[in-house]
């Protein structure tokens, strides 16, 4: 078996300055949405507690939606946001120096896209980047290079969870606006299912914008865009699958002008979401081209994992998706034998070390399993 060589690591200093950055994205989040002049709250829902900020408009008071009261980095900024001053001149030196130390930057127009969407408020309302433009701040959070060819894309994802768009009790402006604010061309293309809704927009170079939201409801109604009042007129194509992805994201940045601070998948849920998903795409030409990209993005960060000493965390992945049920497993089977067989070395190493940290048999995951995955039809898991 032929194993590849390491990653290039990036160095401590700009790893150290990609985090500062991350942090400052926060910063300047809260400089831009919340004036001096108004008081942040807690509102509960159910049995959980969500900071909103709370400011006048004439005579009426409005309220926008700020996040969980369990979030430690949204706790520290509400103590003293007063004292916030973003510092964008500074932001732009740091990101010119992260590039030249060998992280990715994203191309213009979807940098440009995504900085729209973030002044917006997609990010504060609990929308998360998914897709090419996700893995590419995934080079920052691990500290190694990732495969430059696997990093161009030719459109933007980003993600809600349903129930989040219905609670936040706040909107963005109309999604179409914002859009041609940044190119004027962008035009909604209707959805199949209900041509009244789009979830996705595209500008005259064909450049596509879509909105995905994590599918948990019945096969009848799945092919049919989901309502999202939180998206600004938009809906949402809802995905299987897409729930494992979206949970527990992290904050990252991608380096575009000042830096843009967005939400994106965890890394090792990346991974292995792609693992299930690189089979599952459709046999046409652009469908197998999509699903090799999703492989070879799932392959990469395997190793990265397992170069950077976070091997438990994949196994842990792994192993939540496993115990999900008989369709779950084939996918994720199936999708497996997608790897190189190095990076199908480093992924049963990465569950290894999981099971041993937890006391659990490897065996139970999968791993003792070899050759194709079971003939299992895997395409409407609930």
């Amino acid at each position: 078996m032929h194993a590849r060589p390491p990653l290039p690591e990036i160095s401590l200093p700009i790893q150290t300055l990609y985090a500062d950055l991350v942090q400052r994205g926060l910063d300047a989040q809260f400089d831009q949405d919340f004036p001096e002049h108004g008081q942040f709250l807690l509102k509960s829902r159910g049995d959980r507690r969500y900071w909103y900020f709370q400011s006048a408009d004439g005579d009426r008071r409005r309220q926008k939606y700020v996040g969980p009261e369990t979030d430690p980095d949204l706790a520290r900024r509400v103590e003293g946001f007063r004292h916030i001053k973003a510092d964008a001149a500074e932001r732009r030196q740091m990101v010119s120096a992260l590039i030249a130390g060998g992280l990715p930057s994203t191309d213009p127009l979807s940098g440009d896209i995504i900085e729209a969407l973030w002044r917006a408020g997609i990010f504060r309302l609990r929308g998360v980047l998914v897709g090419t433009a996700a893995f590419q701040t995934c080079s920052g959070l691990l500290g190694v290079r990732l495969p430059g060819e696997q990093m161009r894309t030719g459109d933007l994802d980003f993600a809600q969870f349903h129930g989040i768009s219905l609670l936040v009790e706040d909107s963005l402006p109309p999604i179409l606006e914002v859009l041609r604010g940044v190119d004027p061309t962008f035009r909604p293309v209707p959805h199949l299912e209900d041509p009244t809704r789009s979830t996705k927009f595209q500008n005259a170079r064909r450049f596509e914008v879509e909105f995905l939201t994590p599918n948990r409801t019945s096969d009848a109604v799945a092919g049919r865009p989901a309502p999202m009042p939180a998206l600004g007129g938009a809906g949402a194509t809802p995905l299987r699958y897409l729930d494992f992805l979206l949970r527990q994201p992290v904050r990252a940045a991608v380096l575009h002008r000042a830096g843009i601070p967005v939400l994106v998948p965890a890394p090792h849920r990346f991974a292995v979401h792609k693992i299930i998903v690189c089979a599952k795409r459709r046999t046409d030409p652009e469908g197998l081209i999509k699903s090799a990209k999703d492989a070879a993005q799932a392959g990469a960060l395997i190793r990265a994992h397992r170069q950077t000493r976070r091997a438990f965390e994949i196994g842990e992945a792994w192993a939540e998706a496993w115990e999900r049920g008989e369709k779950w497993r084939a996918a994720l089977l199936d999708g497996r034998t997608r790897l190189y067989d190095d990076e199908r070395a480093v992924l049963t190493e990465c569950i290894e070390v999981w099971a041993r940290e937890v006391g659990q048999n490897p065996d139970r995951f999968g791993i003792a399993v070899v050759g194709q995955a079971p003939d299992t039809d895997v395409s409407d898991d609930p």
